[in-house]
């Protein structure tokens, strides 16, 4: 016969509790731990946005500085809407300069946007392969062209093909405001070109021209992320590929849109040489887009800076702080804009 052997039964130890009652317990405190790398990472990110924060202040401050003298000689009201420019006779205003800044980057945004949209979903959603990186890297180097090339095109090809469009814009649309032009002749056989030069119209294409690679590399970027699973639940669903793009595609890239095109905004708003080149300035509000004669605050700093005296400077500085606050408070708005359209929130559940 076998011996059995008796196995002593193990004891499972049981969690030992406070006695009801007891004050002695306490939640158990977990230690977080990060890594070095992620500490690294987090201070690098950190020290690059205050920096970025230091030099936007610190640029502010030197505007602000800079442009008390000549605002402390005419007065905030006057400065803002006066629409001449002569600080010699203690005269002159940013009122002509911002609209004209506006009116430009209007023109630049309401071209470019279209076309910068419809190129990113061309390259997202209709292209593969070769041929869509080859458009993406065509895309990056527009973006790398400088300013001066654009202005030089626009001066020397786009003015004189764009006039007869001016032309007749401003024969079948001119009761409508902005498509005026003072002194014009439908009827004339023999026109007046130079009244549609070096137009605010001329100079919104030119900038239209140099911001649409940025809003299309935002935009593409954007559109790329879209998930995989929600577009295939589209077409499963009988979709077209317009209809995938409606309610999938631009939902989750609303972000890099609005994003791209305050970017894009910031950069027409800001722009220099080409304006510079394109436009025959004026010192006066002229709301007429395709009539010669526009101005923008950046092109007349350009103009002004070499001849500038003390005062004067300082009146340069009060125009260029002008347009900075306009430009913070547009990407502010931007911000916002954005932080409450998230990428993707419409197209989630």
């Amino acid at each position: 016969m076998t011996e059995t052997t008796a196995i002593a039964p193990r004891l499972t130890a049981q969690p030992s509790y406070p006695e009801d009652g007891s004050d002695a317990a306490a939640p158990r405190a977990l230690k977080y731990v990060i890594e070095r790398a992620d500490r690294t990472f987090r201070g690098v990110a950190r020290g690059g946005g205050l920096i970025v924060l230091t030099i936007m202040v610190l640029v502010g401050l030197y505007l602000t500085i800079n442009a008390v003298q000549a605002v402390s000689a005419v007065g905030i009201v006057e400065f803002v809407t006066e629409t001449a420019w002569s600080p010699e006779t203690n005269r002159f205003g940013v009122a002509a300069l911002l609209t004209g800044t506006v009116l430009i980057a209007l023109v630049a945004i309401v071209i470019s946007l279209p076309l910068a949209l419809g190129m990113s979903l061309f390259i997202t959603e209709i292209t593969a392969g070769g041929f869509q990186r080859f458009m993406r890297s065509v895309i990056d180097l527009m973006a790398a062209v400088p300013s001066v090339v654009f202005g030089l095109w626009g001066l020397a090809f786009l003015q004189p093909a764009i006039v007869p469009f001016s032309r007749w814009l401003s024969t079948w649309f001119g009761w409508i405001p902005i498509f005026a032009v003072d002194g014009v002749d439908p009827t004339n056989p023999l026109p007046n070109t130079s009244l549609f030069t070096s137009s605010t119209f001329i100079a919104g294409l030119v900038v239209a021209m140099m911001v649409i690679p940025i809003m299309s590399s935002l935009m593409i970027e954007s559109f790329s992320r879209a998930p995989i699973g929600e577009r295939e639940g589209a077409y499963a669903l009988g979709a077209t590929r317009w209809g995938m793009i409606r309610s999938v595609v631009l939902p989750f890239g609303k972000g890099g849109v609005i994003g791209g095109t305050m970017l894009g905004l910031g950069r027409a708003l800001g722009e220099t040489i080409a304006i510079y080149l394109i436009i025959s300035p004026i010192f006066d509000i002229n709301p007429h887009i395709l009539q010669r004669g526009a101005n923008s605050i950046a092109a007349h700093i350009a103009l002004r800076y070499g001849e500038a005296n003390s005062f004067s400077m300082s009146a340069l500085m009060a125009a260029g702080l002008a347009l900075f606050v306009l430009t913070m408070v547009i990407n502010f708005t931007a911000s916002t804009v954005i932080a409450r359209s998230r990428s993707g929130a419409e197209s989630e559940g």
